[in-house]
């Protein structure tokens, strides 16, 4: 996979195929799947909109699962609108999925679409932590850029919320918690997934790892080893697992949630060129949306806005009204 805009920086991981082929002009729209970045950052980093829903909007029905609490399916596309129209079409209840029951309570009369208004950003409250979010080191192009669009918002009516702090910010990017949890999600979901295929030559996670030693080719074999091997090593919903559950949910209470609804806000924004909001947005299954912010050495990078589950509707029409206010977006310089 190669970045359409520069062949020598990345496309990102995961969804990348999604985001090169519709920047790349090959497709109108696609579809993405997350657990923890794989929507966000491959948007980010290839020119195009992406929408990671709240968990359980979309269904998942089908797509080879690492966790029912953090997977995620959604439209990448190069316009909001495209991606907002995509979204309607994939949104409902699915019995399939049992958790698109409960979540489909956020889908509103009427879809998506009415919410692309140009005067989307007037009134809304979006937070701004410089930690880690706009830390741009010694980067000033960067930080210049932010600079700029942090006067558009305000120009487009947003108030924008500054220096705020998360509390714990250091502790959800350092803690384990995330990957204890997934390890035992990943072997626990995988196996029911692998179990109700109608052929397959492997019905277990310990199938796929015998599958890949088997394997005469190095890449096969290597093919998520210490993922896999890790995973295989759990044995159910232990101690170890219940408490890394636990902390997920503390991180989340004492960190996004908490200045979310201290300071009243409608979204976070963060500018940092890999998307790490994409995690505090993972850990509890929140939304979020990446639009594009510019080019820095014909790379693209973007901005994205988070919010609390079911926020669907006003971070489209903050990312909606960004994007018409801004029109960065620029076709791929590369052939295909």
């Amino acid at each position: 996979m190669q970045n359409p805009y520069n062949p020598l920086a990345t496309p990102c991981g995961s969804s990348s195929g999604s985001a090169i082929s519709v920047a790349a002009n090959l497709g109108a729209v696609s579809l993405g799947t997350e657990t923890d970045g794989s929507i966000l950052c491959p948007a980010n980093l290839n020119s195009v909109l992406g929408i990671k829903p709240t968990v359980g909007l979309t269904s998942r029905a089908g797509v080879v699962p690492i966790s029912p609490r953090q997977d995620n399916i959604g439209p990448i596309c190069r316009t909001v609108s495209d991606a907002v129209h995509v979204l309607d079409a994939i949104v409902g209840i699915d019995q399939n999925d049992i958790a698109r029951i409960e979540t489909s309570k956020y889908i509103p009369k009427g879809g998506y679409a009415q919410f692309l208004r140009r005067d989307g950003l007037k009134g809304k409250r979006i937070g701004i932590v410089k930690d880690p979010f706009f830390d741009f080191g010694n980067n000033t192009f960067l930080a210049q850029t932010f600079k700029l669009h942090f006067k558009t918002l305000r120009r487009e009516g947003a108030i924008l919320v500054d220096h705020l702090k998360i509390d714990n910010v250091g502790e959800i990017f350092s803690s384990t918690a995330e990957n204890t949890a997934l390890s035992i999600e990943f072997k626990i979901s995988l196996n029911a997934y692998l179990k109700e295929l109608v052929t397959s030559p492997v019905r277990s996670l310990a199938d796929v790892i015998a599958f890949n030693n088997k394997s005469k080719k190095e890449k096969v074999k290597q093919y998520g080893k210490n993922l896999f091997l890790t995973a295989e090593a759990t044995n159910g919903m232990g101690n170890a697992e219940k408490a890394a559950l636990s902390s997920i949910a503390r991180l989340s209470k004492n960190g996004f949630e908490k200045v979310m609804k201290k300071n009243k806000l409608d979204a976070l924004v963060a500018g940092d060129p890999f998307a790490i909001l994409s995690t505090p947005l993972a850990l509890r299954g929140f939304p979020g949306i990446i639009v594009l912010a510019g080019y820095k050495d014909g790379v693209p990078f973007g901005i994205c806005f988070g919010g609390p589950r079911g926020s669907e509707q006003k971070l489209i029409e903050i990312a909606y009204a960004f994007e018409q206010a801004t029109k960065i977006r620029k076709p791929s310089p590369l052939k295909f």
